[in-house]
């Protein structure tokens, strides 16, 4: 379900019109996040770790209702649920995008998400057979600590998506760090809001 936002009432409006006539609307921001914790519970628990970062990674950005706007038409829509659209990387070393629906609870996420995975490696499409704009853009570099990314983009298609990319997981000390880049639509999302999605994510690491 999406809810259409009335502009002219909302308290983003002058925002929204600043930033949404811009050619290049979208800022990023990279930070290191603590992993050491969730990397240690996934493996106890015999779980792949790019599905446990994943899952927490969409229910943080659910919690944070400004990743859960869009503009379509030239109109916001406020979504009840975003899904994922991840990069599924392929034996051969190409990849295919693939879809999983959000759901609340873990164990139901990761079984959709195993199947998407094995459907997605077996074929040769690059996108999945359901798209939408209630996604994030979610991808993985973990060959790479980077500490900055950005993304090919075509300005001509309107994409109001965040995308969210995580990186290489490193030690030191003791402790796990890996590398996670947002980037989001001005006209929908602050610094602000990155923090709040930052600060969730971390805490869901955490637990």
């Amino acid at each position: 379900m999406k809810h259409l936002i009335d502009i002219e009432t909302w308290n983003r409006k002058e925002q929204f019109a600043f930033f949404s006539t811009f050619d290049e609307p979208f800022f990023g921001v990279t930070v290191a996040i603590d992993s050491t914790q969730a990397y240690t519970q996934a493996k106890e628990k015999g779980q792949s770790f790019f599905l446990y970062y994943l899952y927490r990674a969409l229910q943080a950005a659910n919690y944070v209702e400004n990743f859960r706007y869009r503009i379509e038409d030239k109109k916001v829509y406020l979504y009840d649920e975003i899904h994922a659209s991840p990069t599924i990387n392929r034996p051969n070393g190409t990849f295919g995008f693939a879809y999983m629906n959000y759901h609340q609870e873990e164990s139901l996420f990761i079984q959709h998400a195993q199947k998407e995975i094995k459907n997605t490696q077996e074929s040769t499409e690059l996108l999945p057979a359901i798209t939408g704009e209630n996604v994030i853009h979610f991808s993985a570099v973990p060959w790479l600590n980077f500490t900055s990314l950005s993304h090919a983009r075509s300005f001509s298609f309107p994409d109001s998506s965040p995308k969210i990319s995580f990186g290489k997981v490193t030690e030191n000390l003791g402790i796990l760090s890996m590398p996670v880049s947002i980037h989001a639509h001005h006209a929908l999302v602050d610094g602000y809001h990155v923090g709040l999605f930052v600060e969730e994510f971390q805490r869901l690491m955490n637990e």
